[in-house]
């Protein structure tokens, strides 16, 4: 009977102790990777141009994952607990099957977003194009999906998953300066030198249009913006100018600038851009 009794006051010792000490060594893990996520965040956010707050749902969700492995710590340590745990368990993995089967879209997403701001593909204010159909700015990158601008002012929302399985196109991701490829068709019958003088000089006098040549190729007197002949089509000599711009969206209004500027001065100079027609031949019966 005194044997029972001294059995029964160490547990009465024991358990306690273990259930406050496995706490305690959790909230201190806990802490600290909070202490160390935040900072790791931060410096993420920082090159991402986000506010680090929106992934505190990752912090979070570590943190529960850590609560429940110092639960599962100390149902093993006492054996009345690990008995009951058994049937509980059980019955918890059931339940976690069924909503992670029901939830696995949403946790592809997470994932997605996680990888995203690990190895950043791109950036809050980056202009990209996703796959054959987006193409705008990031506006916000969260752990579920990220929002592209187009160039319409519309809002595209687009989850994490497809953002990490298409193929995307960075135009920020190392070098911002974008090469122009401006084609236009003229007629059999214009002067072909002159009008690849008029996009010559038009292209370099534009105040938005680069020279990216390096000094070895200016020495070696490479011209600023090649224009060259690149196919002779059924009714049109198609040429084409490499022109430079700093970024995409100047690239943009030169490309629309030089196609008005052009077309001016072709018009003055009498060289035609061809349009497509068609004879028809009328045979009396």
């Amino acid at each position: 009977m005194e044997l029972n009794l001294n059995i029964a006051d160490n547990k009465a010792v024991l358990y306690p102790l273990i259930i406050v000490g496995t706490a305690i060594a959790c909230w201190i893990i806990i802490k600290a990777l909070r202490i160390l996520m935040t900072r790791r965040i931060k410096r993420a956010s920082a090159i991402l141009r986000v506010d680090p707050t929106r992934y505190s749902f990752l912090k979070n969700t570590v943190s529960i994952l850590i609560i429940g492995l110092g639960i599962a710590v100390v149902f093993n340590l006492i054996p009345e607990l690990r008995k009951l745990a058994l049937p509980i368990f059980a019955g918890a993995g059931v339940v976690a099957a069924v909503i992670g089967f029901a939830s696995q879209q949403a946790l592809s997403n997470i994932v997605g977003g996680i990888f995203i701001v690990i190895f950043r593909p791109f950036r809050v204010g980056d202009i990209i194009k996703i796959g054959l159909t987006h193409t705008g700015t990031v506006e916000d990158i969260t752990l579920r999906h990220t929002i592209i601008r187009n160039f319409e002012n519309k809002r595209i929302v687009i989850p994490n998953a497809i953002m990490n399985s298409e193929i995307i196109e960075n135009a920020h991701l190392s070098d911002e300066r974008v090469c122009i490829h401006l084609e236009i068709g003229i007629s059999y019958a214009s002067s072909i030198d002159l009008a690849m003088e008029i996009m010559r000089d038009e292209a370099e006098k534009h105040p938005l249009s680069i020279d990216p040549r390096t000094p070895t190729d200016i020495e070696k007197n490479l011209p600023r913006t090649p224009v060259r002949v690149i196919s002779l089509n059924d009714s049109a000599v198609l040429l084409r100018a490499w022109v430079w711009a700093n970024n995409p969206s100047d690239g943009f209004a030169l490309r629309c600038d030089l196609l008005k500027n052009i077309k001016l001065q072709f018009d003055s100079q009498g060289i035609e851009i061809p349009f497509p027609q068609h004879v028809v031949h009328l045979k009396n019966k």
